[in-house]
């Protein structure tokens, strides 16, 4: 077609439930049995052809789409709907041995091989011709066949291989500083090169971040990053175009909002997509693994706007790539599931159906296991299946928050680079910190990107957002004069978009992008060592960083009783027009953060149902209002409710108790 078909957006009638399908790695005779086992689990929607270049194109221009064929046909012959991957995210062995200028290549110089996946350099000319090739031969094949429901780009773009320093990145690289800086006088004023005579006098005298003998330049590393992320959306939308070329069925891929990938600025990404779609699985690395669920799912569905979300892949149970890899409890799949379900996701689904028997992953669990369909795991997919059939009313709805918390992934990169004050200060700890202070009041955040519109929230949290633009940091502060209330934590508002410190030569403003809004500035930092720990003048506990701070019309409400900073403001509150901004000076500990956190919302008169180990959030549509209740605790809890129990049947008058480790959704009766 030579006209680009309009694409239409993703949306569903119902709770999806669905997985990765491998069938390359099975015979023929296990893909009927597969199937009809999909059936019996309720498994409505399959993505397939992740990983099938090598099968797809066995040799360079030779394809074979007999067993592709084959397997849509079958999964279409039975209801279940087809999210058909391009192929293309690992490029097969012919190619890399042709072209091994296709290889990335790391910052001290090294390539890294073939034998894993992702072995390409986003920015090769060479793999983009290959890959577009094959995204053509696809969509040509099932652009107009009725089982293809969505377009499934590469996979995790970026996982392993979003930061790479060959020379033809490095030639790409300078061609986005010279569209971004336009003169080069421009760049070297934005990366100060001033500095250890860095001054560049041309272009191609410009580098990506190579490793070097010292500290590099952190304008430079930034600006690697926001290329590299750049530079990977630029790769999805080649494909894409070529999918929109040819079909009206939605285009999207899977996003990484973990714990531990932060090379994609997905707020520049979220607009391109026709649905928001992200991986999650469960990370037994971090104090609180559920929290930091919970805080990916409203990350996520703050990159959907507040629309509906796709889980497009999480696990059963273990995974294969963590040091230990912890099997789920009981009970656990359903409450994980659900609580991204809760949080706007209107598809649950999971890699993969069947358990791997050989390859890196053969250890990650699948919804149909090792042990087959004689086991817990089996009757724990079965369980799902009927629990998300029960609620899948709810498909459609959004969740109610009057709580934002401001999120930055540039931020986090400018924060963790070379040189900082204390490299114990990690920006995602802090997010994690804060958002845990707030699910311990039982409140729903939204997780927004600096510069939204705020208006529509009482509360919003700023944690730890060293880096902030202008007009980001003026969003902030209208929202507190018009009325909100802002909690900011300790390094926020330290530099501009350049990671220049915010300072006025001449001395007439404070430094800060919040001075104003908060009524304080900072005159020194002081972190501290890993084992020392600070006390505050009502009680409360802190550690990693303290400041020495100067009140202008903020009032003091905690101050540092100790060491170099004694005496000094540790928590502020100041009122600012119509608003309140509050400030902290230090890493509080978990119950004094929690604390802080409670009185805040009450001051601004928001209210949570739930606590850390409760969770409680609503949704609500013009149909209605569903109220989901997940009991991670080990004790009964009970919640104030009226309606109907979806799970259960049962109906709720007044008030409603959850088992220990329990689940419940009510459809809510709007109060007469």
């Amino acid at each position: 077609m030579d006209e680009t078909i309009a694409p239409r957006r993703w949306q569903s009638s119902s709770v999806l439930y669905g997985c990765d399908y491998n069938p390359e790695q099975w015979s023929r005779d296990i893909w009927d049995v597969d199937v009809a086992l999909m059936r019996e689990a309720g498994i409505r929607l399959v993505a397939i052809n992740i990983f099938g270049w090598s099968t797809l194109e066995p040799r360079p221009g030779e394809y074979d789409f007999e067993g592709l064929d084959a397997i849509i046909e079958l999964l279409h012959a039975n209801g279940i709907a087809v999210n058909l991957g391009t192929g293309t995210s690992s490029p097969p062995a012919w190619l890399t041995t042709r072209n091994p200028e296709i290889l990335p290549v790391l910052a001290d110089g090294t390539t890294r091989w073939p034998g894993g996946r992702q072995a390409w350099c986003p920015s090769s000319p060479v793999f983009r011709a290959e890959a577009f090739g094959l995204v053509a031969k696809v969509a040509e094949r099932y652009a107009a066949h009725p089982g293809v429901a969505l377009w499934h780009v590469s996979n995790e773009l970026g996982c392993h291989n979003a930061l790479c320093y060959c020379d033809v990145s490095a030639a790409a690289f300078r061609r986005w500083l010279e569209t971004r800086y336009r003169t080069i006088d421009a760049l070297n004023d934005a990366w100060g090169t001033s500095f250890w005579s860095q001054r560049y006098g041309a272009w191609e005298e410009i580098l990506p971040p190579r490793a070097t003998l010292s500290a590099g330049n952190p304008g430079q590393r930034l600006d690697f990053a926001r290329f590299s992320s750049d530079e990977l959306l630029d790769y999805y939308r080649g494909e894409a175009d070529i999918l929109r070329a040819a079909s009206s069925a939605p285009v999207t891929t899977n996003f990484m909002v973990t714990a531990h990938i932060r090379s994609q600025d997905y707020w520049q990404w979220a607009s391109d997509m026709d649905v928001i779609a992200n991986d999650h699985y469960l990370d037994s690395r971090l104090p609180h693994p559920t929290s930091e669920l919970s805080f990916a799912a409203d990350l996520t569905r703050g990159l959907a706007a507040g629309e509906p979300w796709m889980l497009m892949e999480s696990s059963t149970g273990a995974v294969s790539w963590q040091p230990r890899n912890l099997a789920k409890a009981p009970g656990q799949m359903l409450r994980n599931s659900l609580t991204h379900v809760a949080r706007g996701a209107d598809a649950v689904c999971f890699f993969q159906w069947r358990a791997s028997r050989q390859g890196a992953e053969k250890f990650h669990s699948a919804l149909l296991p090792h042990a087959g369909i004689d086991s817990t795991a089996w009757r724990e997919t079965l369980e799902l299946g009927a629990a998300l059939e029960a609620i899948t009313e709810v498909a459609g709805s959004r969740v109610d928050a009057s709580v934002a918390l401001v999120f930055s992934w540039q931020s986090w990169w400018a924060t963790e680079g070379d040189s900082q004050p204390s490299s114990d200060v990690r920006y995602l700890d802090e997010v994690h910190a804060a958002y845990e202070a707030l699910r311990a009041s039982g409140v729903t955040v939204d997780v927004v990107a600096p510069g939204s519109d705020l208006s529509g929230y009482r509360v919003v949290v700023v944690p730890c957002l060293y880096l902030v633009s202008d007009d980001a940091a003026s969003s902030i502060s209208a929202f507190v004069a018009a009325g909100g209330t802002a909690l900011v934590t300790y390094f926020s508002g330290v530099t501009d978009e350049s990671d220049r410190i915010r300072m006025d030569p001449t001395g007439a403003t404070t430094p800060g992008a919040f001075s104003a809004m908060l009524g304080a500035w900072t005159e020194e930092y002081f972190p501290l060592l890993p084992a020392e720990t600070r006390t505050l003048s009502a009680g409360s506990a802190a550690s990693r960083w303290t400041e020495i701070v100067r009140p202008t019309t903020a009032e003091t409400v905690e101050s540092f009783v100790d060491a170099a900073v004694v005496g000094s403001p540790a928590i502020t509150r100041n009122g600012f027009g119509a608003g309140v901004a509050w400030y902290v000076a230090t890493a509080l500990d978990e119950p004094s953060f929690a604390t802080l956190v409670a009185r805040v919302l009450a001051e601004a008169g928001v209210t949570g149902a739930g606590d850390s180990e409760f969770e409680v959030v609503s949704r609500s549509s013009d149909a209605g209002s569903w109220l989901f209740a997940i009991n991670h605790s080990a004790e009964s809890r009970t919640l104030d409710a009226t309606g109907t129990e979806l799970l259960t049947g049962a109906v709720v008058a007044g008030s409603l108790t959850i088992p220990a480790g329990a689940v419940r959704v009510v459809r809510m009766t709007a109060e007469r």
